[in-house]
């Protein structure tokens, strides 16, 4: 609902997110309307590495390292930023950009993920 060209359900959000911000005069008239404090927001415990799963093969990499092979026998060399493989269930994967995005995590990748891409003839990998 809109009042004066202001989303009313937007701006009550932001006054109960706000709720420290606001003085004695603006909570006591929200309050009167019943709208109170926003619950404060629990957050969500932070992923460790043995949740996402060994780092010699995670399944996201298995992914992206499946469809870089298939590239490669499909064209013959690596492939560029805008390289994409479609895979035989359908799936289409832009393994440019996954392997880009490797290149960039390279520090961050297990001795046997940079050995596969090496195995490929990523130079980078070695």
């Amino acid at each position: 609902m809109t009042r004066h060209g202001e989303d009313v359900g937007r701006w009550v959000t932001t006054q109960r997110r706000g709720w420290d911000r606001l003085n004695e005069e603006q909570r006591r008239r929200l309050a009167t309307l019943g709208v109170k404090k926003a619950p404060r927001a629990r957050r969500a415990p932070a992923k460790t590495a043995a949740a996402s799963g060994p780092r010699a093969g995670g399944e996201a990499f298995q992914k992206g390292l499946e469809a870089l092979q298939q590239y490669i026998a499909r064209e013959g060399v690596l492939p560029g930023r805008a390289g994409v493989q479609e895979m035989p269930d359908g799936d289409v994967r832009r393994v440019g950009v996954w392997l880009a995005n490797q290149k960039q995590r390279r520090d961050r990748l297990g001795q046997a993920q940079r050995a596969a891409l090496a195995e490929l003839g990523v130079d980078w990998a070695g």
